[in-house]
């Protein structure tokens, strides 16, 4: 997709054109002022909520019946603790039509939707955004047009259980089919590789769009599209996605951080060395080395070793570390805790030149779960949230609540958004002599929260 189409796109729907780059006149000053955007909270939540402003003041707000979300997914977020003006994460949740034949029309007829040459996903989605709000925003506008725009490139690929070498009716060797086979090729792998490059894409609109009005902030995603009773779950990011069932949980997510993804980074880094700027040592050391270790034999690390060896300390190593740190305080060119997500394009480390957006990765982990193949229970749900739940509650904590109050509250038609406020609550803790606490004492997130909650055995009767 280029970005031309998806302007053409959205000026279709608003009846405003966006300015070309080189435009000077009255609109494209207008135009490009906006691109210095007001975060807006989910379509879905309720007119009347208002982020709260103070220390003291968290106030959690979640979706009502006023608007049901799909599969009566449960929806909960509250604001950080004054670490940001404004709430930075961004949540989705929508139908997305997608067209089963490949038409050439112009802009207005795509925006149309025919039932019969269509079938219909189902979109969750969560965006934290680190630095700013702006980069989760444009994503949670942009990411699914640039998902139906990739798999309406290939449905037509995916109506067996492996696709086609060509993308056409034509079959130029026989043979082909058979070698679709042998690579193991399957239906599902087109879909994956659809949302691989939808994130791809999305990416570079969002850079685009962040070089107009010169933010540098990013986001990380996790997504979960449930198409022909898959249910995909991508993540670019630190974000978790948590299937929990009456006997058991499964985690459907990768945390993406500089510490997973050391061997990536440092081999980039080995490839090219210009990309540090004589700032940084990409090796990897139990601590920062000091001067008075130049000479001696220290144990280090480098992108092709899982072990450790031992290296005698020049100059270059009394650099900052590439990736320095442990656990959670462990950051990417001391700037970043995540190795992947949407944005960051004009990132830069303090009171440096040095680029980070080279290191990360936009590309998603995607996994699949075959939601025809399962039994589903009414108390199974996904549970999908930001890291400011999981900082706090670990996967056990977070199966033991949802058990337990899914098992409480049985006829409670809310209890889905009840359950996403309740997780939200108790990550958030209670405000208590100037400190946000947990009820064991501990502290509690100060980070923005958002918590999806998907039953489902909803998917029966939402069958794409």
């Amino acid at each position: 997709m280029s970005f031309a189409w998806v302007r053409k796109l959205f000026s279709t729907k608003s009846r405003r054109s966006f300015p070309e780059e080189g435009d000077s006149g009255p609109v494209a000053r207008e135009l490009k002022a906006q691109k210095t955007m007001v975060p807006r909270r989910p379509r879905f939540l309720p007119a009347s909520y208002k982020e709260g402003k103070s220390l003291g003041l968290r106030p959690i707000s979640s979706s009502t019946k006023d608007w049901p979300l799909l599969w009566d997914t449960g929806y909960a977020e509250v604001i950080n603790a004054q670490k940001s003006v404004t709430n930075e994460d961004q949540a989705v949740c929508c139908h997305i039509n997608i067209r089963t034949t490949r038409l050439q029309m112009d802009i207005e007829e795509a925006s149309k939707v025919n039932p019969e040459k269509c079938v219909t996903a189902c979109y969750w989605a969560l965006f934290d955004g680190h630095g700013g709000p702006v980069a989760a925003t444009l994503a949670a506008q942009y990411l699914h047009f640039c998902i139906k725009q990739k798999l309406e490139e290939i449905m037509e690929g995916i109506d067996g259980p492996h696709p086609p070498m060509h993308l056409t009716a034509r079959r130029l060797y026989k043979s082909d089919p058979e070698f679709v086979k042998e690579k193991g090729i399957s239906q599902e792998h087109v879909v994956i590789g659809a949302l691989e490059s939808a994130f791809q894409e999305c990416d570079e609109m969002i850079g685009q769009e962040m070089t107009l009005g010169s933010q540098a902030d990013g986001c990380t995603s996790l997504v979960a599209f449930c198409l022909q009773r898959k249910l995909y779950i991508a993540n670019a990011g630190d974000s978790r996605a948590l299937l929990i069932q009456k006997q058991s949980l499964l985690q459907l997510s990768t945390e993406f951080t500089p510490e997973l993804e050391r061997k990536r980074i440092q081999h980039l880094a080995f490839i090219y060395p210009t990309l540090l700027a004589g700032e940084f040592t990409r090796f990897e050391f139990p601590r920062r080395l000091k001067r008075d270790e130049l000479g001696q034999k220290v144990l280090y690390r480098d992108y092709y070793m899982d072990g450790w060896g031992y290296k005698t300390v020049d100059e270059a190593d009394l650099r900052y570390p590439l990736i320095h740190g442990q656990g959670r305080t462990t950051r990417l060119l001391g700037t970043l805790a995540v190795s992947r997500g949407l944005g960051d394009h004009h990132l830069k480390v303090f009171e440096s030149d040095v680029a980070v957006k080279p290191f990360l990765s936009c590309i998603p982990e995607v996994k699949v779960l075959d939601l025809s193949a399962m039994d589903f229970l009414e108390d199974d749900v996904l549970i999908m949230a930001t890291d400011g739940l999981w900082d706090v509650l670990c996967n056990e904590e977070v199966a033991r609540i949802t058990r337990s109050f899914l098992n409480d509250n049985r006829v409670d038609p809310s209890r889905f958004s009840e359950l996403a406020a309740r997780l939200v609550h108790l990550a958030r803790g209670s405000f208590s002599e100037q400190q946000w606490i947990l009820d064991n004492n501990s502290p509690a997130s100060y980070d923005d929260i958002s918590v999806f909650v998907i039953p489902l055995l909803r998917h029966r009767g939402h069958d794409t």
